[in-house]
């Protein structure tokens, strides 16, 4: 096993707010993750043949998203730190088995979403029920269509207030709403790994999305009060 296969406590960035935490590191990955010397493709391959440098070099390219795409799905840096360790241990044994069909990237990254829904479940995660989920809100309104593309949420607006608004919500809602809308995971996927309906799934998005524009309302009014 690589030593670098642990993240050095200065490396961490655990200091900040889980909201500016996520943003920096996703900003900032391009500068801080050395370029390997050798192509990205060489690099996989003599990282599945066993080479650990290989590996580190991996590791450096991809630790940044897998912290971020962690931290976004459970909110607690600690927690987030250990997870991508776990991630990136589950690589390690598991590397060989990449056999291209899809990007590395989008083979790792659902790798680590499968380490955090399983250390959700070992918690005891309770999704918002369905019932609950379907209750009518105030800022509703007729006609919203669960699951479809949500115009408000996908503008230019404040990436850390943003941030910092699905830090805040339900931890259901925020499961789904990683998944679905930044992660790109389809309805059936989901409630596949969540063991729950495609309905479930599709509301829970549907009040993630509520909540955050409605914290996102709330942010700017206090933003133009200062």
């Amino acid at each position: 096993m690589p030593r670098t296969t642990s993240l050095p406590r200065a490396q961490r960035p655990g200091t900040q707010q889980a909201g500016e935490t996520v943003s920096n590191n996703e900003a900032s990955l391009q500068h801080e993750s050395p370029a390997p010397s050798m192509p990205v493709d060489d690099v996989l391959a003599r990282a599945q043949a066993g080479d650990h440098q290989a590996f580190a070099q991996l590791y450096a390219l991809h630790k940044r998203r897998v912290y971020s795409l962690c931290l976004r799905m459970v909110n607690n840096v600690a927690e987030a730190e250990d997870l991508t360790q776990e991630a990136f241990l589950q690589l390690h044994r598991k590397i060989a088995t990449f056999r291209g069909d899809s990007a590395f990237s989008t083979w790792l990254h659902r790798l680590a979403v499968n380490v955090v829904l399983m250390h959700l479940r070992k918690k005891g995660l309770q999704l918002t029920s369905l019932d609950e989920a379907m209750e009518p809100t105030p800022d509703e309104g007729p006609g919203r269509s669960f699951g479809a593309p949500d115009p408000a949420l996908a503008g230019s607006i404040d990436r850390l207030a943003l941030e910092r608004a699905i830090a805040d919500l339900p931890a259901g809602y925020r499961l789904i709403f990683v998944l679905h809308d930044i992660e790109g995971y389809e309805h059936n996927e989901i409630a596949l790994m969540l063991e729950c309906s495609i309905g479930n799934s599709k509301s829970q998005l549907h009040k993630a999305r509520l909540k955050l524009r409605e914290a996102l309302r709330t942010a700017s009014r206090k933003d133009g009060q200062k």
